[in-house]
């Protein structure tokens, strides 16, 4: 419980509504490749992606390619987690390093852009 500077107790206005509440976070990791549908609300179906091997890598010139991806270098979202693919990290691909540039827990699908 937190205090107010006075002292006093400081007391929420009101709990969070359904609506407001956060939903559970998808922590895509390596391997093979898995995916889940979500119900999400207004009735539209969501697919999130739990673990992932490949990755749509565009080069300079725009080209895209469907590479492997051999390991996560760094997470700059969270410098804790090891291995797991968010939006910003860097991936080691077998065209070299890449950044992804989609969300996997929302889009499912890992695109990524070479650095």
């Amino acid at each position: 419980m937190t205090r107010k500077i006075s002292g006093g107790k400081l007391r929420k206005a009101r709990k969070k509504k359904k609506y407001e509440l956060p939903g559970k976070i998808a922590y895509t990791s390596l391997g093979k490749e898995k995916r889940k549908q979500l119900k999400t609300r207004g009735g539209s179906i969501k697919n999130i992606l739990l673990s992932a091997d490949k990755a749509n890598v565009a080069d300079k010139n725009g080209k895209v390619k469907v590479v492997k991806i051999k390991s996560v270098v760094q997470v700059p979202a969270n410098r804790y987690l090891k291995g797991v693919l968010f939006k910003g990290s860097i991936i080691d691909t077998e065209l070299g390093k890449a950044r992804i540039t989609s969300r996997p827990g929302q889009h499912g699908v890992v695109n990524a852009v070479l650095i």
